[in-house]
């Protein structure tokens, strides 16, 4: 069984090196040859020595897990379904924009957090996903664009974990996919421009902060502990005053100087006016600090599971005006790739959910809240 190079940030493939006899400056050379440059055939990388080629051709292997599809949207957004083996598969998005190419990525098959109007947490939760399996999704998407779009600088300038999953459930493996994306020998990218997304996993914000501070942005999707219990029940264990706190604590880190927030609108749930001036409230008695925190109102988009609607374009209006005149910076997401099940909450892959909550949740008609029993488990590991 040989190694896949993409598993390793440069240091662990330095160490690589060195268990297979050579200098650790091979490693910069190697990894560059991966990252930067999309090689792996080993006999392509021709400024090393041929007694290293032939070691890392009997020990290693680079290679991203197989398409299993491709589809385009008309807005030119594209989404690949990746096989990550055993049953399981996991979708990656490409977001083309005027100033910049938007990489959406997953971080496990499937999601055991369970929030109501997710797609992928209605598939359930089979495993994490490997480093090299986060960052082949980079590694593929990046080399394929530059031959697809016939270009030979950098495609994709910012990275969004926003994919399948809750990354910071899966930290270990993370990590290093980080440190890969900004190294200058990989892809470059500025903290600014890697975004973790997160639900709200407490001690994980912390040591990202501490470890690897880049952008983050925290599902929100409700101004009160007793609607966000029953939309996102991780909150059950991290309600919003520690979610808040450590939001805060997290900005002495951060890229940027604030946080983003993400509200997902679902029509007749927590998009009334009482809502917004409770979301001024909660934010605005937070933080004395100005410009702390963005808003970003993201239009639900429907699956059949969900017993949810979207909210009215033109009630989002009016949710974001509240929020703008009470001085809290707010956008509200522009819809891509929904054609292709491709837009935000959609992404689903193949999962074979070995929590069983995905089972029950597939055989109610109408979507309720999943009992506290369910996830004991999960807030556990959380």
């Amino acid at each position: 069984m040989t190694t896949n190079l993409l598993d390793f940030d440069l240091e662990g493939l330095a160490r690589f090196c060195e268990r297979l006899g050579e200098k650790r400056y091979r490693a910069v050379q190697l990894f560059r040859w991966v990252h930067q440059k999309g090689a792996s055939d080993f006999e392509a990388m021709s400024d090393l020595a041929k007694s290293l080629r032939e070691k890392l051709k009997a020990a290693a292997h680079v290679r991203a897990p197989d398409v299993i599809s491709e589809h385009i949207s008309a807005d030119g957004t594209i989404k690949w379904l990746f096989d990550v083996g055993e049953g399981n598969a996991v979708e990656s998005v490409f977001i083309p924009e005027v100033d910049r190419g938007t990489l959406c990525i997953s971080s496990q098959a499937g999601c055991a957090m369970g929030c109501r109007f997710c797609s992928t947490g209605h598939q359930g939760f089979s495993r994490n996903l490997r480093t090299g399996e986060i960052i082949a999704q980079l590694w593929f998407a990046e080399h394929f664009l530059r031959k697809h779009l016939q270009r030979t600088e950098r495609v994709i300038s910012n990275v969004v974990l926003m994919g399948m999953g809750e990354p910071l459930q899966n930290y270990a493996e993370l990590l290093p996919a980080l440190r890969t994306m900004l190294d200058d020998h990989g892809y470059g990218l500025s903290r600014r421009r890697v975004t973790v997304s997160t639900v709200g996993i407490v001690p994980k914000m912390d040591l990202l902060a501490e470890q690897c501070p880049v952008a983050l942005a925290v599902s929100l999707h409700a101004p009160n502990d007793a609607l966000r219990d029953k939309l996102v029940p991780l909150n059950r264990k991290y309600p919003l005053v520690e979610l808040l706190a450590a939001c805060e604590r997290y900005l002495a880190f951060a890229p940027r100087d604030f946080i983003t927030f993400e509200y997902c609108m679902l029509d007749g749930v927590n998009d009334q006016p009482e809502h917004a001036r409770e979301l001024v409230a909660l934010l605005s008695g937070h933080s004395n600090r100005s410009g702390w925190c963005k808003l970003n109102l993201i239009p639900f988009n429907p699956f059949p599971e969900s017993g949810l609607h979207r909210t009215s374009s033109e009630q989002i209006v009016a949710f974001a005006s509240i929020l703008t005149d009470a001085g809290i910076v707010t956008t509200i997401r522009k819809t891509r790739g929904d054609d292709i099940d491709a837009a935000c909450g959609q992404l689903a892959g193949d999962v074979m959910d070995r929590t069983r909550v995905g089972e029950r949740i597939a055989r109610q008609r109408s979507v309720t809240l999943i009992p506290a029993a369910a996830l004991d488990q999960t807030l556990e590991e959380a």
